[in-house]
């Protein structure tokens, strides 16, 4: 039997495990780390001076100090030092310096995107895949300037939002 989980790490309590509330305590505390996790900001390449216990971090590539080669974990100080948390692909956290998700791919952490299928409001898809370019207006045998002007600029804003292409 493993010594730890297969996702987080999280120590188990073995038979005869003397100190077992170590063990218990220190999987209590990655999990508070893995569930929801908020970030204080993006990744950092080094340890904040005076961290408060509870605050979180993601480790960039190439930290130092106390972060070396702890390249995309999450950093959670705590009253007994840092602990570190490996993110698994998929896994999400809140960035709270901007108000955005963080998700990690399985190699780096991306930020401010969320990848969907679609966006639904009320039950009402608003927002779906990406349609093809739609022609500028041009030529004809009547022209009006201003509507071909307004027409180009909604043109433009839906390639812009990248609705269109």
């Amino acid at each position: 039997m493993a010594d730890t989980t297969p996702r987080f790490g999280l120590p188990f309590i073995l038979p005869g495990q003397a100190q077992k509330e170590l063990f218990h305590n220190e999987a209590l505390i990655l999990i508070d780390l893995a569930v929801q996790p908020a970030v204080e900001g993006p990744p950092a390449d080094s340890p904040p001076p005076a961290p408060l216990a509870g605050q979180c971090w993601i480790v960039a590539a190439g930290a130092t100090g106390d972060w070396a080669g702890r390249d995309d974990e999450i950093a959670l100080w705590t009253e007994a030092g840092w602990r570190f948390l490996p993110p698994g692909p998929g896994m999400n956290a809140w960035n709270k310096a901007e108000g955005v998700p963080l998700v990690f791919d399985g190699t780096g952490w991306g930020g401010g995107e969320l990848a969907c299928s679609g966006i639904l409001v009320d039950g009402l898809k608003v927002v779906g895949e990406r349609q093809p370019a739609v022609a500028s207006p041009s030529g004809g045998t009547i022209i009006d300037s201003e509507a071909r002007a307004a027409i180009a600029a909604l043109i433009a804003a839906l390639m812009s939002h990248g609705l269109i292409a």
